[in-house]
């Protein structure tokens, strides 16, 4: 009688078992959904450029540097003249509250003399007192980025009277 009494609980154990893994195999089906979100471009203008203004390289040349509050001080023989200087400006518009990466150059730019062929060459990029990489944050949709940098002048020799430019590029992205 015993080994009948086993017997029936091990069926029925079975039955129990086999009729879970039954229910495991049916589907299961479920609607989920899917987001995304659309903002605004970034947009990027140059307010101001870059401009070192006025000055004379004298015997021995040196450098200059425009901070991004617009501070210009002079190292070596170099003599700052009057005249307008100021540092580069550019207005930034986009998605209310973003962050942007503000990505400055990584390698100097050269400014050149069109008339002598002669040049210069802008370092150390900086804006808001922080160099090659920043961020920032569009307050309503805008900011105002200032870039500072420092301008590396010869002797007068070596950068004759004249004009001096060159290009370079700032990337700004979204976070």
């Amino acid at each position: 009688m015993k080994a009948g009494i086993i017997y029936k609980v091990l069926v029925t154990a079975s039955l129990f078992v086999l009729g879970f893994s039954t229910q495991g195999r049916s589907q299961a089906s479920v609607t989920a959904t899917a987001t995304a979100e659309v903002i605004e471009a970034l947009r990027a203008a140059e307010v101001a450029a870059l401009n070192f203004g006025r000055f004379s390289p004298e015997t021995a040349g040196g450098e200059i540097r425009i901070t991004p509050d617009g501070v210009r001080m002079s190292q070596g023989t170099v003599t700052l003249s009057g005249g307008q200087y100021n540092p580069a400006s550019f207005q930034l518009a986009g998605q209310s509250d973003a962050t942007v990466t503000i990505n400055l150059p990584q390698t100097s730019t050269i400014l050149t003399n069109l008339s002598t062929g002669k040049t210069m060459e802008v370092v150390r990029w900086e804006a808001n007192n922080v160099t090659s990489i920043s961020t920032g944050v569009l307050t309503k949709g805008a900011l105002v980025l200032s870039i500072g940098a420092t301008l590396r002048v010869g002797t007068i020799a070596d950068n004759p009277v004249g004009q001096y430019s060159g290009s370079y590029v700032i990337t700004f992205s979204y976070n």
